[in-house]
C-alpha cells in the first residue's frame, strides 16, 4: 500500500473550518508579498537610476543584493523561529518588509539599499518559514497549497513587473510610491496572521532543530532545489540576450519569450498537483518527469536554436513543475516542524547562493567563449544533476534533525 504524502507526528491541520480559512487567506496574502516588492525594481531602474545617480554597477548590485539577504539570512531563521515560534516569527518578518517597503520611500541612496537589504532579509525569513506552516497546518495538502502558494507568487510578481511604470507615472512619489505600495498585501497579512499568534501564543511549541548538515536526503533535498533555482535563475537574467544571440530575433520578441516562459511557468506550477497527488511514489515521478521537461527545453535550446518558441515552452513547464515539488519535498521530508525549518533554512540558503552565482558565472562563461554554447552545455549538466537530486529527494524517508530525534535520515512515511 503506498504511503499517503503526510509527514508523521504533524498536526491533522487547523482545529476548525474557521480557523483553517483565515490560514488560507494568511498564506495567500504571504504569496502576494513573497516577489511583487522585489519584480517591480526592474522596470523602473533606469528612472531610479538616473534620479539618484546610481551607476550601472549600483544598480547592478542592488537588484542582486535580495537574492545574497536571502541566503545569509535563511540559516538564522530556525534560531529566530524556535525563540520566538513559527508563527510570531512570520508576523515579525511581514511587518519588517512593511518597514523595509517605507524605507525605499525616503529619499537618498542609503535608504534605498537599507530599505531593499531589509526587503530581502524579510522575505528570506518568510521563505523558510512556509514549508514548516503547510507541513503543520495543511499536512495533507503539501503539493496542492505549495502548487497554489507559487503560482499566485508569480502571478502577483508579473502583475508588479507590469504595472511598475504606469504606477511611478501615475502616483504622487514616482517611482518610490510604485514599489512602496506593495506593502499593503504584507500589512493586511500581518494583521490577519495576528491573532492566528495570540491563539496558539507566542511560545515555541517544540525545541531548536539544528541544520541536517550530515544528512544524505537533506542534501538531495538541498541540491533538487539550488539546481532548480540556478537554471532558473540564468534563464530569467539571459534568456533574452541568449534568444537574440542565437537565433537572430530582435529584442522585442527575445523579451516576449522570456515573458512565454513565465507564463508556462505558471500552467506547470498549476499542473502538478494533478500529477502528484499524495503519494510518494506519484510525487517522485512527476518531480522526474517536470525535470526532465525542463531538460528537454535546454537541450533543444542549445542544439536547434530556430525552435527557441518550443524550447521555452517546454523549460517553462517544466521549471514550473520543479519549483513546486522543491519546495513541497522541504515539508514531505521533514520529521516534524522543527526540522522543517532548519532543512527550509539549509536548503534555500544553499540554494539562493547558488541562484546569485548562476547568472554572473554564465556570463563570464559566455565572455570566455564568445558564445553561448558553453554556458547552455554548463545548464544541461546542471539540470542532468537536478535529475539525480529530484529521484533521491523523492525516496520514502524522513529527514530528523540531531536536536529533535535520531541523527540522520529515518525510514517511515512521508
Amino acid at each position: 500500500m503506498r504511503a499517503p504524502l503526510t509527514p508523521p507526528g504533524g498536526t491533522t491541520g487547523p482545529a476548525s473550518r474557521g480557523s483553517a480559512a483565515v490560514l488560507l487567506a494568511g498564506f495567500l496574502l504571504v504569496a502576494c508579498a513573497m516577489r511583487a516588492p522585489l519584480t517591480g525594481v526592474g522596470p523602473v531602474l533606469p528612472v531610479l537610476s538616473a534620479d539618484t545617480g546610481l551607476s550601472a554597477t549600483a544598480a547592478g548590485a542592488l537588484t542582486s543584493l535580495p537574492l545574497l539577504a536571502f541566503a545569509v539570512s535563511s540559516l538564522v531563521v530556525p534560531r529566530v523561529a524556535a525563540r520566538c515560534g513559527t508563527r510570531p516569527t512570520l508576523v515579525l518578518a511581514l511587518f519588517l518588509l512593511v518597514l523595509g517597503a517605507l524605507l525605499r520611500w525616503v529619499p537618498g541612496v542609503v535608504p534605498l539599499f537599507a530599505g531593499t537589504a531589509v526587503v530581502g532579509v524579510a522575505i528570506a525569513v518568510a521563505n523558510v518559514l512556509m514549508p514548516a506552516l503547510a507541513r503543520d497546518d495543511f499536512p495533507r495538502r503539501i503539493p496542492l497549497l505549495t502548487s497554489t502558494y507559487v503560482v499566485l507568487m508569480q502571478v502577483v510578481a508579473s502583475v508588479s513587473s507590469g504595472v511598475a511604470v504606469p504606477l511611478a507615472r501615475e502616483l504622487p512619489g514616482g517611482w518610490r510610491s510604485a514599489l512602496a505600495v506593495w506593502a499593503v498585501p504584507a500589512l493586511v497579512g500581518g494583521l490577519l496572521w495576528l491573532p492566528l499568534v495570540r491563539r496558539r501564543g507566542t511560545a515555541p511549541t517544540a525545541p531548536r532543530a539544528r541544520a541536517p548538515w550530515g544528512s544524505p536526503l537533506a542534501w538531495a533535498v538541498t541540491a533538487f532545489l539550488a539546481a532548480q533555482s540556478v537554471v532558473f535563475y540564468v534563464l530569467l537574467s539571459w534568456l533574452a540576450t541568449i534568444v537574440h544571440d542565437r537565433s537572430g530575433a530582435d529584442a522585442t520578441a527575445a523579451g516576449v519569450l522570456l515573458s512565454v516562459m513565465q507564463v508556462a511557468g505558471v500552467a506547470g506550477s498549476l499542473l502538478v498537483p494533478l500529477a502528484a497527488g499524495r503519494t510518494v511514489t506519484r510525487t517522485r515521478r512527476a518531480a522526474l518527469g517536470s525535470t526532465a521537461l525542463t531538460l528537454l527545453g535546454l537541450v533543444l535550446l542549445l542544439a536547434a536554436p530556430g525552435a527557441a518558441t518550443v524550447a521555452v515552452v517546454v523549460a517553462g513547464l517544466g521549471m514550473g513543475g520543479s519549483v513546486v515539488l522543491a519546495l513541497a519535498s522541504v515539508s514531505a521530508r521533514a520529521a516534524d516542524g522543527p526540522t522543517a525549518v532548519a532543512l527550509s533554512g539549509m536548503a534555500q540558503a544553499v540554494g539562493y547562493l547558488a541562484a546569485a552565482a548562476g547568472p554572473v558565472l554564465a556570463g563570464a562563461l559566455h565572455a570566455a567563449s564568445g558564445g553561448w554554447t558553453l554556458p547552455l552545455a554548463v545548464l544541461v549538466v546542471v539540470c542532468a544533476g537536478q535529475l539525480v537530486a529530484a529521484r533521491l529527494a523523492g525516496r520514502d524517508a524522513l529527514v530528523r534533525s540531531p536536536a529533535a530525534g535520531p541523527a540522520g535520515d529515518a525510514r517511515g512515511r512521508a
